[in-house]
């Protein structure tokens, strides 16, 4: 028996914690979720850095809010790389050797994650970037490393195609000399090359280039005759490069500049000043099909990061910011299917003299984990996740043209079916690089003009072209006094050879005429203004002679000689049924038909007395006269013996 009310209570309470712990024993759905150790390594001072970073935490929370069921949980571990690839190796160590890290999201460049790759192969830890898109970074040759992002060669068949497109036969790429920069060339080389592209020259940029380093180099590319650029370059450098390309007067009509993805999808955040510089350029980027799911998300990204950080730089979601949401859930799909359980490192043996690397240790679940993940398919932000040899794949590439403050979509590109207007998913049509299917776009300087890619720099020389001042014949040249306006036929034909050039040519009309406006010579004088080289070329109705060939070179006569004449035309004669009257005047044509009449009258009266054929009824004899008269205009009569007597008869007396 009890005697105090306190030692009941007590036994009570112990009772009832003896059961719910045999209850949570029996109970395996009670159970306390496995905790897996996961590393993030962003350059956290940077836009893409802050915006990964975001999008990294609030894909976990949304993932298991909608999977609350799953027994493994993800534990962020977030360490800032500074930027380079000491700190990202620094940071990834700490990770590895400290933390015991699973998997590791980033690092954020290639440069960072071709070292951190070395890394996760030695500790069996797969490393996630959503950033890297170097080609010379391979998961083939990096069996750890998973891009979850597009890798950079899967865009140069495009650029190939608008090249092609547009008829471009001349392009100089300008890219940042690092990884990132490098390891696309080879590839766009290639696909150039596949359509009879020339490079003529490339242009590699320092990331830390100063800004007169960057002057002299568009100064050099203006002084070529190529007009045609593809730019590959981060933001950062990307937006300082069209800032002075602007200032050097290279973003205005004749220029083309396309622009790659890896600026394109930053271009959004990039500072309203770069883009006014930009007007005109074309970009690519990879398709993303929208869907209300991606609406909602990028509604509470914008509500969430004001929230978070009021000061942050980032104020636009990009490419990256979803591929790193996407990077979560696939990761974290794969760590349930793996299971926490034995997710630690087995030890190794190290001498007294190893280093930090010779003591990291090796996931017992690293290898399951990544065969996991590489075999994880789901529908993400981005649309279908789906990882082939390593990466992810894109099923369609934009095309934008650059206007105002945003972009205008003017095509499409898949493998499959090329350049198109409209995307659609059902491959209907064979593969096409006709610039038909692509919108018109508007090009630098304002122009609706499609740049003819090749030039002679306006820098160096500009072409003078001599047109002789005359009273006689202005129908082949004219030259007005006051405006100094040329037009003629000659003119005409010289413009017309200049739009079937393959390149824009400068040049510049200067007559040769006195200040009082009269002709300044002969044009045997203004032909030897071209051996003096006061005049480039001179245009004009000039006669080609023995002695003015010993000065110049004459290109083919675009006329005729000899003496013609043109007959005004005012209707179509060619229409009408009397089209043969037209040679002899009304006057002759009736004397004619009159000595017709004549004649067969002659021949009826001095016939029908001896010739049965000129007699009978009336109409017989009329047709008969008639018949004779014009029948003379065919053939000679040899019928009439007794006619011809008599007319020489008759004459003879005369």
């Amino acid at each position: 028996m009890v005697k105090s009310p306190y030692l009941l209570v007590y036994l009570i309470f112990l009772s009832l914690s003896f059961w719910a712990e045999t209850a949570i024993d029996r109970n395996p759905s009670v159970e306390s979720n496995a905790m897996v150790d996961i590393g993030v390594v962003l350059d956290l001072s940077s836009k893409v850095g802050e915006m990964g970073e975001m999008c990294v935490s609030m894909a976990l929370s949304d993932f298991y809010a909608a999977h609350a069921n799953y027994k493994t949980r993800l534990v962020l571990h977030k360490r800032d790389s500074q930027g380079d690839v000491v700190g990202a190796a620094s940071a990834a160590l700490d990770l590895l050797k400290n933390v015991k890290v699973q998997a590791i999201i980033g690092p954020q460049r290639s440069a960072e994650a071709k070292f951190v790759t070395h890394l996760g192969r030695k500790a069996h830890v797969p490393i996630l970037s959503f950033s890297a898109t170097s080609p010379s970074l391979s998961p083939k040759h990096s069996p750890y490393f998973v891009r979850t992002t597009l890798d950079d060669s899967s865009q140069v068949k495009a650029i190939a195609a608008i090249v092609e497109a547009f008829g471009w036969r001349e392009v100089v790429p300008i890219y940042e000399d690092t990884d990132f920069g490098n390891g696309m060339m080879p590839y766009l080389i290639d696909a150039f090359q596949g359509i009879d592209t020339r490079v003529p020259y490339r242009s590699v940029i320092p990331p830390f280039a100063s800004d007169l380093q960057i002057l002299e180099e568009l100064n050099k590319l203006a002084t070529m005759q190529t007009r045609v650029f593809v730019v590959h370059m981060t933001a950062s450098l990307g937006s300082r490069l069209f800032k002075h390309a602007h200032e050097a007067e290279m973003m205005s009509d004749g220029y083309a500049w396309i622009i790659t993805d890896g600026l394109s999808m930053i271009l959004d955040p990039m500072n309203p000043s770069a883009i006014d510089s930009m007007q005109g350029v074309l970009g690519i980027q990879p398709y993303l099909p929208e869907s209300k799911r991606l609406q909602d998300f990028k509604m509470r990204w914008t509500r969430e990061i004001f929230l978070r950080n009021p000061n942050s730089k980032t104020d636009e979601l990009s490419l990256f910011g979803i591929w790193a949401y996407d990077t979560i859930w696939a990761l974290a799909m794969a760590v349930e299917r793996v299971g926490g359980t034995n997710s630690s490192f087995s030890k190794t043996e190290t001498g007294k003299n190893s280093t930090c690397l010779a003591t990291l240790g090796i996931s017992e679940i690293g290898e399951r984990l990544l065969k996991t993940i590489l075999n994880t398919r789901f529908k993400g932000l981005s649309g279908e996740f789906h990882l082939v040899e390593g990466q992810l794949q894109s099923s369609a590439l934009e095309i934008f043209n650059v206007i105002g403050k945003g972009e205008r979509v003017i095509g499409y590109w898949t493998p499959k079916r090329g350049l198109s207007r409209g995307f659609d998913t059902v491959d209907k049509i064979a593969y096409s690089t006709s610039k038909a299917n692509l919108k018109n776009p508007i090009w630098p300087g304002d122009s609706t003009t499609i740049p003819k890619g090749w030039a002679v720099p306006i820098k160096e020389k500009k072409l003078i072209i001599g047109v002789p001042v005359k009273k006689g014949f202005r129908e082949f040249v004219k030259v007005e006094r006051d405006s100094h306006l040329v037009e003629g036929f000659s003119i005409d034909v010289f413009l017309a050879v200049l739009d079937t050039l393959p390149f824009a040519l400068p040049y510049e009309f200067k007559p040769y005429m006195k200040p009082d406006g009269s002709s300044n010579g002969s044009y045997d004088e203004l032909v030897k203004e071209v051996k003096l080289q006061n005049f480039d070329a001179v245009v004009g109705d000039i006669t080609i002679v023995a002695n003015r060939s010993l000065y110049v070179d004459f290109t083919l006569p675009y006329s005729e000689s000899g003496v013609s004449m043109v007959v005004l035309i005012k209707d179509d004669e060619s229409k009408n049924a009397w089209i043969f009257l037209k040679p002899l005047s009304w006057d002759l044509w009736l004397t004619t038909g009159a000595a017709f009449i004549f004649t067969g009258a002659v021949v009826w009266i001095l016939e029908h007395r001896l010739n049965t054929e000129f007699r009978g009824p009336r109409g017989q004899q009329l047709g008969m006269m008639l018949w004779f008269s014009f029948s003379t205009l065919v053939f000679a009569h040899s019928n009439c013996p007794y006619t011809t007597i008599y007319i020489v008869k008759v004459l003879s007396q005369v």
